[in-house]
């Protein structure tokens, strides 16, 4: 069982906060990126809560908003205990695998995808989880990340 206890759900470019929006056109203008969110496949958040272990342990918040195009997959790491990490790849450029479907899943149980592959803003080749939640909207991420990874490679 994960250490995390997640919220998936499908938002709109509009649902989008003011500060996490500021960021993804910095990164967009930074690399040069273009008018990549013009064609917008599906974009979500997930919420995430640390499952309190022990008396000693705090609370701790997490907001991953990912963002998927017919070419792209950006998505912004916040928190209440981390700084704004705003991460990119264009697909033909990475591997998306289901997390359950890795040998990590063994070690650590969890449900989402990971990443890897060059993302834009790393000169070697680097690997992410992004957690979503077993539900409708995070399983439907999951399913249209990978098919739309594949489709870029024909």
């Amino acid at each position: 069982m994960s250490d995390w206890k997640r919220s998936t759900r499908e938002i709109m470019i509009e649902d989008l906060a003011s500060d996490i929006r500021a960021e993804i056109q910095k990164h967009i203008e930074l690399y040069n990126l273009g008018d990549i969110l013009s064609d917008t496949l599906m974009m979500i958040q997930t919420d995430y809560e640390k499952v309190k272990k022990g008396f000693f342990g705090s609370a701790e918040f997490n907001h991953v908003t990912a963002i998927l195009t017919s070419r792209w997959l950006i998505w912004v790491v916040s928190g209440n205990k981390s700084k704004v990490a705003l991460l990119s790849a264009q697909l033909g450029d990475v591997i998306i695998a289901d997390y359950a479907r890795t040998p990590f899943v063994n070690m650590i149980p969890d449900s989402g995808i990971q990443v890897s592959g060059r993302f834009t803003d790393v000169s070697e080749n680097a690997s992410a989880f992004i957690g979503l939640e077993d539900n409708q909207a995070g399983n439907k991420f999951k399913e249209l990340v990978i098919q739309t990874v594949q489709q870029s490679r024909k």
